[in-house]
């Protein structure tokens, strides 16, 4: 039995992971830590990120791209390749990533937050 099975039990009843309170607080802490790590990249084109669920027991993370991010058309590729491939890298209980971008902004004021991508400048 390697380290995280002995801190992670399964509940027969319902069928779902059971975590101690110790590993709930270590991944709750991992998982702050981490999203503040990624937070100032995000935030440079004038968006951010949310962390909006989380199933700390089944590894499943809920995250929401805001702001500029919502008229961005690389949004996508940000989630996956970025947010997404950090979280499963860096968190080894993280199975799946779900995300989004939040649509309640106007798309005008959307792109008026910043420029919504990285571009590279030439000097």
């Amino acid at each position: 039995m390697d380290q995280l099975d002995e801190k992670v039990t399964m509940n027969e009843h319902l069928g779902t992971a059971v975590i101690d309170e110790a590993e709930l607080a270590k991944r709750k802490s991992d998982l702050e830590e981490l999203v503040e790590l990624m937070r100032p990249a995000v935030q440079m084109d004038g968006g951010d990120i949310s962390v909006t669920d989380v199933d700390y027991e089944n590894g499943i993370i809920s995250v929401q791209l805001q702001g500029a991010c919502g008229s961005c058309a690389v949004s996508s590729v940000t989630l996956q390749g970025g947010v997404e491939r950090l979280l499963k890298q860096r968190l080894d209980w993280v199975k799946e990533v779900k995300g989004g971008v939040d649509e309640d902004i106007d798309m005008f004021e959307s792109q008026s937050l910043g420029r919504g991508s990285y571009v590279p400048r030439y000097y």
